[in-house]
């Protein structure tokens, strides 16, 4: 979704924050663009051409990393510190491991390509679904885990690599046929597109764009919660954007939707892949409110609640680091790091801490 009636603000710390990784990769040394290696621009080069080459893929894959899942929920194992990480498996042991459990080696062509990493190492994904669960928990000493339950408790680069994989083993379990000819389509090796063997219609994945808006009148920030939230938790509002809107358009109505609140000015901050629902593409922003018009008139079919927090509070709900269990008395708490509505509560408090200063 492209915006051209609001302009980005940005500070000269921020400029030069978007700017860095382009100096790293300016600096970055040279390498053959027929092969993964450190340079940023190189991998996405190769990257690319895995996707438009069928025997190129299919040759990356058998020195891959694969990183399994069971009926979508992906294979994890547990650090010692309780988080958990994705098992990284070779593709000669998922060669093994489907041999051990009597499934055709063919199921490894369908693996999808969703990255490389930084080390310069191709990662496939690969859903198992029509072999015994317990089975292959047993051979990978590992868990498959819905991740709902498991995604806040991925740590780094670990979250988003599995969401991505994730999201796109379930485009192309719901993307079988083609929508206008109710004929079979096919795949390319990497898994980046699939065509009607019809008509020739491409389809890509897609992602739903949502947004999800911090409200601050001044002094305080809006935060909801909705039915289905892990008990005391607190989030920036967000919703998905109707065909043809703006995102100026979608935040503007979204919180006079939900809370009964006209937005004055937005600022856009920043965007996250989300796996939940169905893969959305959020798109993180600021918006300020008048404070003599903060009175809310939540919109109970929306939101569970909606209320304002004052600086303090917000400090005391980031101090929680665990949801609170069953038994123990109500606290209010906050999404974890890597999700956006974090980021965009940090700011905030971040512009608070500077508004103070300045008094």
């Amino acid at each position: 979704m492209h915006s051209q009636s609001s302009p980005v603000q940005s500070s000269p710390h921020r400029v030069s924050a978007m700017f860095r990784p382009l100096k790293i990769l300016l600096t970055a040394t040279k390498c053959s663009p027929t092969r993964c290696c450190s340079s940023f621009v190189s991998r996405m080069r190769y990257m690319n051409r895995l996707k438009e080459d069928d025997d190129a893929c299919s040759a990356a894959l058998q020195s891959a990393h694969i990183f399994l899942f069971h009926r979508l929920s992906p294979l994890l194992q547990r650090t010692k510190c309780g988080t958990l990480r994705p098992a990284e498996l070779m593709c000669s042991d998922v060669q093994s491991i489907l041999e051990r459990l009597g499934s055709y080696r063919s199921l490894l062509k369908e693996s999808v390509l969703i990255g490389c990493s930084e080390q310069n190492q191709v990662q496939f994904c690969l859903d198992v679904g029509e072999l015994d669960q317990a089975a292959v928990e047993e051979q990978c000493e590992g868990n498959f885990i819905d991740l709902r339950k498991a995604f806040f408790l991925l740590t780094g680069p670990a979250a988003p690599l599995v969401a991505k994989g994730q999201a796109l083993l379930r485009w192309h379990q719901a993307s079988g046929f083609c929508s206008a000819t109710g004929q079979p389509t096919q795949r390319n090796q990497a898994g980046s597109q699939r065509v009607c063997s019809s008509s020739g219609i491409v389809y890509y994945p897609k992602m739903s764009p949502v947004v999800i808006v911090l409200v601050s009148d001044g002094k305080r920030c809006l935060l909801g919660r909705q039915p289905s939230f892990p008990r005391g938790m607190f989030s920036a509002l967000a919703g998905f954007c109707d065909m043809g809107e703006t995102l100026e358009e979608t935040v503007n109505r979204e919180v006079a939707e939900e809370v009964g609140l006209e937005v004055h000015s937005i600022s856009y901050s920043s965007s996250q892949h989300w796996p939940f629902p169905h893969s959305s593409f959020m798109l993180g922003c600021h918006a300020s409110i008048s404070p003599a018009h903060t009175q809310l008139n939540v919109d109970r079919t929306e939101l569970e609640d909606a209320r304002w927090f004052s600086l303090e509070e917000i400090t005391c709900a980031l101090q929680v680091k665990t949801p609170p269990k069953r038994g123990d008395p109500p606290v209010c708490w906050l999404p974890p790091k890597h999700a956006i509505a974090n980021r965009l509560i940090r700011e905030w408090m971040d512009r608070q801490g500077l508004s103070e200063k300045e008094d």
